[in-house]
């Protein structure tokens, strides 16, 4: 469910039914138009809509910046994450060209058929992660690590010292680039740990706080960033409010809330508070740590945290 300048509302989950989304689309609506009346955005209400330069709101700034082909070209040329693997990937056509006049008919034709079998095999595997893929940060990180896997193992077919040269520029580029995570905000709320216990403790704000602790250093972290910005569009109202801490920015923060930082892969951490009392976390206290991390999707955390039914409750007025 998204709320668009229009005070409309686009079924984006298929948790409720529709004869509920119909009184939760009404809900949000009327809020819609009460909080775009208010001059400036308040941390008292996740559901307030935050006014940019132009009037417009944050929601409608989050979809132009996800489906923007323009942004992602721009991005592809200005980021050095995207910059410096399509530098890379595209160096193979050079070299490609270079050994096809310096090798033999046999090996060419040999190779030529390693290129097909690799190409249909990276295009099927980018076909299944576009339909189980839940975001474009983990599309991206997943298809590219195919791509550098394939490529590496062609050039091993042409030559050993290229394969070398070819994974040592991708742990070059895995060591100063880091891939970008999604920038919009939705109708969370970027915090410091200080303006969280303020609100927690004031208790003039939403009886709920649902807040992503993360660290955009990890990987699990670029691949959900946008999760949370888009359950909040969906959930935020008056009794529940969302907001981000970044333990990258506010380390010591991690042991006031129970995070360790010994182990990144434990990130991000999804803590839900009700009435300054904690009442639910992701991942568990007493989890184990991992090794490659649970596989974080947007319906997981609607179960782990019953937005769902909050949502309805907030409907029926409870």
């Amino acid at each position: 469910m998204q709320i668009t300048l229009t005070g409309q509302v686009q079924i984006k989950t298929g948790c409720l039914s529709s004869s509920q989304f119909v009184k939760a689309s009404a809900k949000h609506s009327n809020e819609f138009f009460l909080d775009f009346a208010e001059s400036e955005n308040s941390f008292g209400g996740s559901a307030a809509m935050s006014k940019n330069s132009n009037g417009g709101s944050s929601v409608q700034r989050d979809q132009e910046f996800s489906y923007d082909p323009v942004r992602w070209l721009n991005l592809m040329v200005s980021e050095p994450y995207y910059l410096f693997h399509l530098l890379v990937f595209f160096s193979y056509i050079p070299v490609r060209c270079s050994a096809f006049q310096s090798l033999d008919p046999v090996r060419n034709s040999f190779l030529f058929k390693r290129e097909i079998q690799v190409f249909v095999a990276y295009c099927v595997l980018t076909v299944v992660k576009i339909v189980r893929t839940e975001s474009w940060e983990s599309f991206i990180q997943d298809t590219l690590l195919f791509a550098k896997i394939f490529l590496t193992a062609i050039a091993l077919v042409m030559d050993y010292h290229l394969a070398l040269w070819y994974a040592l520029a991708f742990l070059v580029i895995h060591i100063i680039a880091q891939q970008p995570p999604y920038e919009g905000l939705g109708s969370s709320n970027h915090l410091t740990p200080l303006q969280l216990e303020s609100l927690l403790t004031e208790g003039n704000t939403s009886r709920f706080w649902l807040v992503e602790f993360r660290a955009f250093s990890t990987s699990a972290c670029v691949r959900t960033s946008s999760f949370f910005p888009e359950l909040s569009i969906t959930y935020s109202n008056t009794n529940l409010s969302f907001g981000t801490i970044d333990l990258g920015l506010f380390p010591n923060a991690a042991e006031r809330f129970g995070i360790s930082l010994g182990s990144l892969n434990q990130l991000p951490v999804y803590i839900l508070f009700e009435n300054a009392a904690e009442v639910a976390r992701f991942p568990e206290f007493d989890s184990e740590p991992y090794v490659f991390g649970p596989t974080i999707t947007k319906r997981l955390l609607c179960g782990r945290f019953e937005l769902d039914k909050r949502l309805l409750d907030y409907v029926n007025g409870k």
